[in-house]
């Protein structure tokens, strides 16, 4: 019975960017009142039918913030089951385009960190993994 449920759960594809401007990394809140609230996440959203992940993170971006990326190498993928779903999140290396600062659409707010300072962040459960590996790679 529990095996049957799972697979009635949806499974969504994310985009995730580790975007670096100057040597920071970016994050962002989730807002309040939508699902994992304030938790801290790489920013991004999910893939749409037709797109590339590295199309799904570029839309999203400008989307989400008004910034202009360029997305470079793939990182790492995430998976997470929560209670709505299966979230993979696929993580890919990303600069920016421009010295244009971030516009607050989507999220609470937005940081520039140094990546050595992620563990100081309460990340959403699916991005966890990817801030392990990113504090590994320093």
């Amino acid at each position: 019975m529990q095996n049957s449920m799972q697979n009635d759960k949806q499974k969504r594809d994310v985009a995730a960017g580790l975007i670096v401007c100057d040597g920071l990394l970016l994050i962002a809140q989730r807002k309040h009142g939508k699902s994992l609230e304030y938790k801290w996440e790489f920013p991004g959203g999910k893939l749409e039918k037709g797109e590339t992940l590295e199309e799904c993170l570029k839309r999203e971006m400008m989307e989400e913030m008004q910034l202009e990326i360029v997305v470079k190498d793939h990182f790492i993928d995430s998976s997470y089951d929560y209670d709505f779903g299966t979230i993979v999140l696929h993580a890919y290396w990303a600069t920016c385009k421009s010295k244009d600062i971030p516009v607050v659409l989507e999220h609470e707010q937005y940081k520039w960190i140094e990546p050595k300072d992620l563990p100081q962040y309460d990340f959403a459960p699916a991005d966890l993994p990817i801030v392990q590996a990113v504090l590994a790679s320093l």
